[in-house]
């Protein structure tokens, strides 16, 4: 290997003088500037593998600098190097391209050290080509991460890998879907906290008071129903990772005891007196702009600027297209099926503007997996009401005449509904998804049945409507009174009186 040539940029000469006589006796190549032209002058006479640069110099700053390395020399990893400190501008540095930061006064040589060479060792590989090449591929590969091409993802997930290290609260901000919670473990796998309890907590699923007992624990007799103590998930993550999911639905009450908790590092239990330690790295996620939330007086904001201390934004599906034939690809292989997915149907899923984002993308998948019933997913496969009218066009249009072989005949169309067993594998949204889509199939039906002059079926009176909206009920709750009545919005008398009015037996 060629010597590893190393730039130093900073307007104190110790400090340029003590990299000099660390690094030469590694056996690195040292060059030095103090000023903006003295290092554009450097830049533009040697190839460097490591640039060392200060945040603070007298008529420049170090991003500039950062911006000017990155764009002459692209595989030289750049070292920011601050007393001027804060995270934001250390991350800030990372998203444009820095390698890590050095805070001084420096104190670990042998960091310095094995900092430099590592540095010096990522540059390579990514002259070099090589395609493992990104830190943290191992680490997402451990976590089922799948990062994809997109270049917005890549620095992502590199600035995640970096200050994960870092013992700092991060605000995730995404859409809906985006995989805020997936991005959370991956940060928490790869930091020092990785063998420890990662434990995440919708804010918005629970009522304010069973999340706070949630968060924080009870004593005995502190409401009713509290016959023993118990330990609440900031004493159970003790030395691990909190992730609040959603913490722009947090209520006002528990906004002001998260807040103490990430001031003080004690919170207390509910009904209790003494004050409980805790060291915990909080990750919080949001799909509401809190900023906004601020200006509105829902969200407090002493509690954002605690949690937004690193702010980590995923980008929409939409605007990583690019990743989307690996993800689908992916969630075929989760369901261990032989299946290929169709350039066509790439095509539609990689054209839709896919407002649910991965998770919906996910479930599409798998619907056209148990839909499929060769080793192709096709157009047809995929939901017409997700992809639009490009679904529907895409499909093999029928014969004229209805003749067998290409006309969209009952029988052919029963041939390919998934069975009862397959059906029974897809998730509540994905059944919900199906029987909406039935539906609205029924309404066309009906439809062209009606431009043709042909009979549809009468319309129901209110009495019948009824009868088979409680029939309706009462199976898909498995003739559970109690939940039959909550789900229909009525009295357990009225639903008893209903089903001997209508003589609705089973059971």
């Amino acid at each position: 290997m060629s010597q590893i040539q190393v730039l130093i940029i900073d307007d104190e000469t110790d400090v340029c003088t003590f990299f000099r006589r660390l690094l030469a006796r590694k056996g690195y190549g040292v060059v030095t500037a103090s000023n903006e032209p003295d290092a554009l002058r450097a830049i533009g006479e040697n190839s460097f593998n490591v640039a060392m640069v200060d945040l603070k110099l007298p008529d420049t700053d170090g991003l500039t600098l950062l911006k000017a390395i990155k764009a002459r020399q692209p595989s030289c990893e750049v070292i920011i190097m601050t007393g001027y400190s804060t995270i934001k501008t250390a991350v800030t540095a990372m998203q444009l391209g820095a390698y890590e930061y050095l805070e001084k006064p420096f104190e670990d040589i042998d960091e310095i050290e094995a900092l430099v060479e590592k540095a010096a060792g990522h540059g390579l590989n990514l002259r070099q080509g090589s395609a493992d090449a990104e830190e943290w591929a191992d680490v997402a590969r451990a976590v089922g991460f799948r990062v994809g091409a997109s270049p917005a993802m890549r620095r992502l997930v590199s600035v995640a890998h970096k200050i994960a290290a870092k013992n700092v609260t991060v605000l995730i901000q995404g859409s809906t879907g985006t995989g805020k919670e997936v991005l959370a473990r991956f940060i928490h796998a790869a930091s020092g906290r990785a063998d420890q309890a990662f434990i995440p907590v919708n804010c918005g699923a629970l009522p304010e008071n069973l999340l706070e007992s949630e968060l924080f624990g009870h004593e005995k007799g502190a409401f009713t129903g509290a016959a023993q103590p118990r330990r609440g998930i900031f004493e159970l993550a003790n030395r691990g990772t909190l992730f609040l999911d959603e913490i722009g639905d947090a209520s006002p009450q528990i906004q002001v005891k998260l807040l103490r908790v990430l001031e003080t590092g004690e919170f207390m239990r509910v009904g209790g007196e003494k004050p409980i330690k805790t060291d915990v790295r909080v990750i919080a996620a949001t799909n509401v702009d809190l900023e906004q939330a601020i200006r509105e007086k829902t969200f407090r904001e002493d509690l954002f600027y605690r949690l937004n201390v690193v702010r980590l934004e995923i980008p929409t599906l939409r605007s990583r297209a690019e990743d989307i034939p690996q993800l689908a690809e992916h969630f075929v292989n989760q369901l261990n099926a032989p299946l290929r997915v169709s350039p066509q149907a790439l095509r539609l899923l990689q054209g839709y503007a896919w407002p649910g984002n991965i998770r919906q993308l996910a479930n599409v998948v798998r619907r056209a997996v148990v839909m499929c019933t060769g080793d192709t997913i096709l157009p047809e496969h995929l939901e017409s009401s997700l992809l639009g009218d490009g679904a529907e066009n895409a499909s093999p249009a029928p014969s004229a005449g209805g003749q067998p072989g290409g006309s969209l005949s009952a029988e052919r169309f029963l041939d390919q509904l998934p069975r009862a067993e397959d059906l029974r594998k897809l998730t509540p949204e994905e059944l919900q998804g199906m029987l909406d889509s039935l539906r609205a199939l029924e309404t066309r039906l009906v439809s062209a049945m009606g431009d043709r002059g042909l009979a549809t079926p009468a319309r129901r009176g209110l009495k019948d409507t009824e009868e088979e909206t409680i029939r309706q009920a009462l199976v898909q709750c498995r003739w559970n009174i109690t939940e039959t009545a909550r789900v229909l919005g009525i009295g357990r008398n009225t639903l008893y009186r209903k089903i001997k009015e209508y003589g609705l037996g089973g059971g």
